[in-house]
C-alpha cells in the first residue's frame, strides 16, 4: 500500500489526467509520435498487417509506460539514437561489422550485447562493494556513491542490451530476402531479453522503494542483480562455447507473428518471477535477525547454493567437465551462500523493511503472473496455427502449465488468505526453481515440438 501511494506522490490526483501532465510529459508524448510517423513514412512497406498492428500496439504502450516510469522518456529517445546509429553505419552492407569502428566495438549486435553483458556485472560489484563499505561499519547506512553508480551501470548495461537486439533485427533483414526477424528466436536472444526485462523492472521498483526507503532500497540491487549476472554468464559461455549470437535462418514453426507477441509477453514473467524470488530471498535474511523464530540457517544456505547452480549447472552438464571443475563450482555457489549466511546480520539492517520488500515481491509476481497468461494462450493459439491444436501437453507446454498453476496458488493465498512472510518468500524461491526448469531444464533434458531451444 505504502508503494502504490508513493507512485502518487508523481503527480496532483486531483486534478484531471491531462492537466497533471507536465512539459516533459508532453515532449515524451511528442518524441513517440514523430517516431511513430518517421517508422511508418519509411519502414511501413516492409510490415505485414499484423506487424503493423503490434507495432501501433506498442507506441500507446510507450506513451504509458513513459509517463507512469519518468527515467523512460530520456531513455527512449537515447535508444533511439543508439540504434540508428548502428543501422546507419551498416549502410546496408553487413560486411561493415567488421570493417567500421563504432561497429566493430560498440554498435553491431554482438559488441553492444558484450557491452551490456561487462555492464551488468559492473553494476553487480558496485552495488556490492556498497553493501560491503556498510556492513563493515556498525551503523553505517547503505554506500550512496557505490549504490548510484550500481543504478547508472544497470542503466547503461540495459540501453546497451536493446541497441544490440534493435541492430540485431536490422542485421537478420541484411542477412537476404526473407530472413528477416525480431530477434527473440533463440536462446541466445531470449536469454538478453530475460536480463533486460529483470533490469528493467528492478529499476522501476528501486526507483518507487527510493522514495520510501532511501538509499538503503538500492541494497536490494545486488541481490537481484546477481540473477541477471548469473544469466550474463551462461550467456557468455553460450556465445564462446556454442556460437549462439550467429544469426540463423527462422525453423518453420518460428515463422510466425506470434514469435512476436508471444515470447516477449513470455520473457516479462520470466523476469519478474526471477525478482520476486531475489527479493525473497533477500526478505528471508532480513527475517533471519528479527524475529523470535527465524529460517533455519541451512535452508537459507541451501537456497543460494540452489540458485547458484541452477544457472551454472547447464553450462556444465553440457560441455565436457571433469568431476573436479564441477565440484569447484558446486564450491563456489556454497562458499557464496556461505557468505550471505555469515553476514546476515550486517545485511539486515541494510536491506529495505519487510513491506517494502513484501510489496515487490507480490507486484513482481502480480505482473509476471498477468503477463504469463496473456503468454500461455497466444502460444495456444499460435500452436493451433503451426500444429492444428491448441494444446498437446509437450513437456514445454506441461511445464509452463505448471509455472502458472504455482503462481495462481501463491496469488490466491495472498488474496483470500493474505498469505505474507516466511512462506510467501520460501514459496517464491521454489518459484524460480519451477521456473528455471521451464526456462532452462526442459531444453536441456527433454525433447518435444519445442526442440529448436534445445542447448
Amino acid at each position: 500500500m505504502e508503494l502504490m501511494q508513493a507512485v502518487s506522490t508523481d503527480y496532483d490526483i486531483a486534478k484531471p489526467w491531462f492537466k497533471r501532465l507536465t512539459r516533459g510529459d508532453w515532449l515524451h508524448v511528442a518524441f513517440v509520435v514523430a517516431v511513430t510517423g518517421y517508422v511508418l513514412a519509411r519502414y511501413a512497406g516492409r510490415f505485414d498487417v499484423y506487424e503493423l498492428g503490434v507495432f501501433l500496439g506498442v507506441m500507446p504502450a510507450l506513451v504509458w509506460l513513459g509517463l507512469a516510469f519518468k527515467p523512460l522518456r530520456l531513455f527512449l529517445p537515447a535508444l533511439g539514437v543508439m540504434a540508428m546509429l548502428g543501422i546507419s553505419a551498416y549502410g546496408g552492407d553487413l560486411t561493415r561489422a567488421d570493417q567500421a569502428f563504432a561497429l566493430k566495438y560498440f554498435l553491431s549486435s554482438q559488441s553492444a550485447i558484450l557491452w551490456m553483458c561487462a555492464m551488468f556485472v559492473l553494476a553487480t560489484v558496485m552495488y556490492w562493494i556498497g553493501i560491503f563499505i556498510a556492513a563493515l561499519r556498525p551503523q553505517a547506512e547503505f554506500a550512496t556513491t557505490a549504490g548510484q553508480m550500481g543504478t547508472w551501470f544497470t542503466w547503461v548495461a540495459v540501453l546497451m542490451g536493446f541497441t544490440g537486439l534493435m541492430v540485431r533485427w536490422y542485421e537478420t533483414h541484411l542477412m537476404g530476402p526473407g530472413m528477416g526477424y525480431i530477434p527473440v528466436s533463440n536462446l541466445y536472444e531470449v536469454f538478453v531479453l530475460f536480463a533486460l526485462i529483470t533490469a528493467l523492472f528492478h529499476l522501476h521498483y528501486e526507483r518507487r522503494a527510493l522514495i520510501l526507503e532511501g538509499h538503503q532500497a538500492r541494497a536490494l540491487g545486488g541481490f537481484v542483480l546477481l540473477v541477471i549476472t548469473a544469466a550474463v554468464g551462461f550467456l557468455l559461455w553460450y556465445t564462446f562455447d556454442r556460437g549462439a549470437h550467429e544469426i540463423q535462418p527462422l525453423v518453420p514453426a518460428l515463422q510466425s507473428w506470434w514469435m512476436k507477441i508471444h515470447v516477449p509477453a513470455n520473457f516479462i514473467g520470466y523476469g519478474t518471477f526471477s525478482l520476486a524470488a531475489m527479493v525473497a530471498y533477500a526478505y528471508l535474511i532480513k527475517q533471519h535477525e528479527t524475529v523470535a523464530r527465524p529460517t533455519p540457517l541451512f535452508a537459507l544456505w541451501l537456497a543460494g547454493a540452489a540458485m547458484w547452480m541452477m544457472f551454472v549447472g547447464p553450462g556444465l552438464l553440457r560441455t565436457t567437465r571433469s568431476t573436479v571443475e564441477i565440484a569447484i563450482w558446486a564450491t563456489a555457489g556454497g562458499a557464496l551462500s556461505l557468505a550471505f549466511v555469515a553476514m546476515r546480520s550486517r545485511l539486515a539492517r541494510l536491506l529495505p523493511s519487510f513491506d517494502t520488500l513484501d510489496d515487490v515481491m507480490y507486484k513482481a509476481i502480480a505482473v509476471g503472473f498477468a503477463f504469463f497468461t496473456i503468454a500461455t494462450i497466444l502460444g495456444a493459439l499460435w500452436a493451433a496455427e503451426a500444429w492444428g491444436t491448441y494444446w498437446q501437453w509437450d513437456p514445454k507446454e506441461t511445464w509452463a502449465l505448471i509455472v502458472w498453476l504455482n503462481y495462481a496458488a501463491w496469488l490466491h493465498l495472498r488474496l483470500v488468505k493474505g498469505l505474507r512472510g516466511t512462506i510467501a518468500a520460501y514459496w517464491a524461491l521454489v518459484g524460480l526453481l519451477i521456473t528455471g526448469f521451464a526456462f532452462l531444464g526442459v531444453n536441456m533434458f527433454l525433447s518435444g515440438l519445442h526442440s529448436y531451444g534445445q542447448l
